[in-house]
């Protein structure tokens, strides 16, 4: 009968183990438009905003601009986010708008329909 009790404990750990996790993680998730020249960028990010208090996880595009952040509501909120970007020097908008316009790239493929 001995292995039967250690069965028994064992479940019974594996669902303690599971509990705190359901301790009501307000999931939410951001898109923030941030201005990302490349993957460096895109590192920085990783490691700075990743270790921000209820950051989940964290998706960069450098194609798009955005990095997309779930985040634990319950312990930290956008302005929160938003203040972490730009501590690390790459403000976060919610808007495209912030973005810097592409004009250089048009202008640079112009130039080259002159030949």
């Amino acid at each position: 009968m001995k292995k039967l009790v250690i069965l028994i404990t064992l479940i019974a750990a594996c669902f303690m183990a599971i509990q705190p996790v359901q301790a009501k993680a307000k999931k939410e998730k951001v898109l923030f438009y941030v201005h990302l020249h490349c993957d460096a960028c895109v590192q920085k990010i990783m490691k700075n905003i990743a270790f921000e208090k209820g950051v989940k996880d964290i998706v960069c595009s450098v194609e798009n601009q955005t990095v997309e952040v779930t985040y634990d509501a319950n312990k930290t909120d956008i302005a929160t986010l938003q203040k972490a970007f730009e501590k690390i020097g790459k403000p976060a908008s919610l808007t495209p708008d912030a973005l810097p316009a592409h004009s250089e790239d048009e202008e640079e493929h112009h130039h080259h329909h002159h030949h």
